[in-house]
This record gives C-alpha cells, sequence and structure tokens, in this order.
C-alpha cells in the first residue's frame, strides 16, 4: 500500500526541512515533498530517522538473558519502540554457553520472521576481564571455546557484534571472528593500551560504552580510554545518562573523536517502558531503580533506564550540542557502524524507518515520541496508548 505523511517538518540526517512530505510504499520512501493522489497522513510534528541502537538488554519488564526467546525479543521491541527505536540489537551478557545458543536462536528465529526492529545481536562477553566486570557474573567469565565460536560464527543471525577484553582473546581469534562477519567491539577490559591498540590492528572497530569498565587514560598509561579517543577508525557507543559518563568527560570525548564516529546506546534494561520503580533480578542479585539510576545492592551501576529520545535530549541538555548532532548520533552514526546504508536518513530509497517528534507535553525544551514506524507501518502511537 502507498502512503503519503504530511508533517509539520522532517529531518534528512543532515538538516531539518519545512512541511514534509514523504511518500511510502512496500516499506521504502519512495518521494520526498510532492503529494501523490494516494492515502494521506496529516502528522504534527518532525519527522526525523528512527533510532537504532546497538546495545539492548531488556526492557517492558524483559530481560534478554532471563528469557531468551522471541516473544522476549518482540516485548523488548515493542518497550523501545514507544522511545523511537527503530532498529536495535538485542543484547545478551555474560552467560552460559546454552544460554547463548538460546539467544541464537531466537534472533534467528526474529530475522527469519522479519519481526520489528530486529537487525541481530550483541554478545557482550562472555571473554571479558573481571576486574573490569561491572555485574558479569564472574562465574561464567571464561577463555573463548569452540562452542562460542561455532555460535559468533553462525551466518544466521543478521548483524552479530560481540564485546571482549583483548587482553583475554588473542589476535588470532579476533581475526577469526571478523573473518567470520562478527563486528569485534572491546570492553570490560582492563587491557594496556599496546594490547588495544593490536587489537585494532586485528580489525577490532568498536567500543562498548566508552569510559565504563575500561583501564582509563593517564599521563604514562593511555590505557583502553586513551586507544580509543586516539583512533579515528574506531566507534565507541556513549552512554549520556548522567550517571555513568560526567558531562565533562563525555564532551572531551566529542572534542577529541572525529565526528560520526560516536554514537549513542542506552543499555537499557527491563525497567525501560515500565512507569513503576520496581527492581529486578539479573543472576540472583537484587539490581534497584531510583528513578532513572540502576544499582545492584553491592553498588555497581547496573545497565540504565534510559531510552532513546531521552539520550538524544540528554545529549542537547547535558552536552549542549545541536538537536540535529545528536539526532545523528541517535540513528545515522549507529546505521553507519551497523553499515545499514538504507537507515538513519530519509531520502529516497531508505527504509521507512520514521519518528515523528513534538514538544514534551511536560517540558517543550525536550522532545517526546508521538509515533513510531517501522518498515512504513506504525508501531507505536501516542494516541493508542492514551
Amino acid at each position: 500500500m502507498r502512503q503519503t505523511l504530511i508533517a509539520d517538518g522532517f529531518f534528512d540526517g543532515q538538516q531539518f526541512h519545512q512541511d514534509a512530505v514523504i511518500s511510502i510504499e512496500d516499506g521504502h520512501i519512495i518521494a520526498l515533498d510532492s503529494v501523490s493522489n494516494a492515502k494521506e497522513v496529516r502528522l504534527q510534528g518532525t519527522l526525523v530517522p528512527g533510532f537504532v541502537d546497538v546495545q539492548v538488554n531488556g526492557g517492558g519488564g524483559a530481560l534478554f538473558n532471563s528469557a531468551p526467546t522471541l516473544d522476549c525479543i518482540e516485548t523488548i521491541g515493542r518497550a523501545h519502540a514507544q522511545f523511537g527505536t527503530t532498529g536495535f540489537l538485542p543484547t545478551l551478557i555474560t552467560d552460559k554457553v546454552e544460554v547463548m545458543a538460546q539467544a541464537a536462536d531466537a534472533v534467528a528465529e526474529a530475522i527469519k520472521l522479519q519481526s520489528a526492529g530486529v537487525l541481530g545481536i550483541h554478545f557482550e562477553g562472555p571473554h571479558l576481564s573481571v576486574p573490569k566486570k561491572g555485574v558479569h557474573p564472574q562465574s561464567f567469565i571464561r577463555s573463548i571455546s569452540d562452542e562460542e565460536l561455532a555460535i559468533f560464527s553462525r551466518q544466521d543471525l543478521g548483524i552479530k557484534v560481540v564485546t571482549l577484553a583483548p587482553e583475554n582473546v588473542s589476535v588470532e581469534v579476533i581475526k577469526t571472528l571478523i573473518a567470520n562477519d562478527v563486528k569485534v567491539c572491546l570492553g570490560h577490559s582492563n587491557a594496556d593500551y599496546d594490547t588495544v591498540l593490536a587489537a585494532l590492528n586485528a580489525g577490532a572497530n568498536g567500543f562498548t560504552h566508552l569510559f565504563n569498565a575500561m583501564s582509563g587514560f593517564g599521563s604514562r598509561e593511555p590505557g583502553m580510554v586513551g586507544a580509543a579517543l586516539e583512533s579515528d577508525a574506531a566507534w565507541c557507543g556513549l552512554i549520556v545518562d548522567g550517571h555513568h559518563v560526567h558531562s565533562a568527560t563525555a564532551k572531551v570525548a566529542l572534542k577529541a573523536k572525529p565526528q560520526g564516529k560516536i554514537m549513542l546506546v542506552t543499555d537499557a534494561m527491563p525497567p525501560v517502558g515500565l512507569d513503576d520503580d520496581a527492581s529486578f533480578e539479573l543472576f540472583g542479585t537484587e539490581v534497584i531503580r531510583q528513578g532513572d539510576r540502576l544499582n545492584a545492592k553491592s553498588g555497581e551501576l547496573a545497565g540504565c533506564v534510559l531510552d532513546m529520545v531521552g539520550a538524544v535530549n540528554n545529549t542537547v541538555s547535558m552536552l549542549g550540542l545541536s538537536y540535529e548532532e545528536a539526532l545523528r548520533m541517535a540513528s545515522l552514526y549507529p546505521a553507519q557502524y551497523l553499515q545499514q546504508a538504507n537507515l538513519g536518513t530519509i531520502a529516497v530509497g531508505q527504509r521507512a524507518d520514521l519518528v515523528l517528534l513534538a514538544a514534551n507535553a511536560n517540558d517543550n525544551s525536550r522532545y517526546q515520541v508521538n509515533q513510531t514506524y517501522i518498515n512504513g507501518d506504525v508501531v507505536f502511537s501516542r494516541c493508542d496508548k492514551g
């Protein structure tokens, strides 16, 4: 079916335009600025490219590790669609190999069924550093084996991202992963600068939640943070929630990295999309929610109650960036990292993954999501939610 969306304006990935007219057919944008005789939908707000999140552990009360199933993935997707996420990687943190296999099967099913928004899978662990494990269970941190390599090498999982600690995974194994179409991110690591550099030279090209759970930047030991900031080629995920990274620290990173190499991530946990402050369990440990902060009882930060439109708003209010750049950090840059050329912009031929933004009803300085489209279909509408 062909439809035409007429909105107050749109952001194409580079600049804002007034009086948006976007025609969609078969899930793709077929025309801009040309009114057709097709069914027209008039919208109040600004259309922007759908947000792409490469690190989503949970949402809507669901946690991927606790229920590595298609139903769990779809619950997470629906929760995040409320906040403009149109593409995401369900993320499994360190766990047993059996759980990893179940998660892989669930994602393969989601990819086969073209489940809304699912782009692939992110394995955050289990080949990490114990000193930088955070809330990852130490009992499951281990060396890579043939079983894990077989899972990572599957060709039915869509986009594959693996976060690992390079001091515990050899350069040869990193090269093997890359040869099997795995995007290698570095994180949860206490590696020194030279070890990180060797991993980058072997083909790793990303850093998981920059600054958090990685060796710090010092005057005589640059650590993982120093290597991440120095690299012009590598992408860095950044959690902008006011808890994981100080705003001044994030601003330094933005000045150090080339434009386009820092992308927003949520590291989201089950409470995203829920209105209550209920705690949840992670590997037998209670995680307590206090407002927009999650902590394990032992004190560590335990993921986020952060959504993508919140990350965009925070990037403007906390870091002083323009909305144009914040939107690129939520859509274009992660799409480029994932090598998804049909995402992250509004242009003819692009997939019709769109978000309708309007001023927040309670705070005019912040955006809220009024509608979310995936492949041209409405997957969330604030009117429907009431």
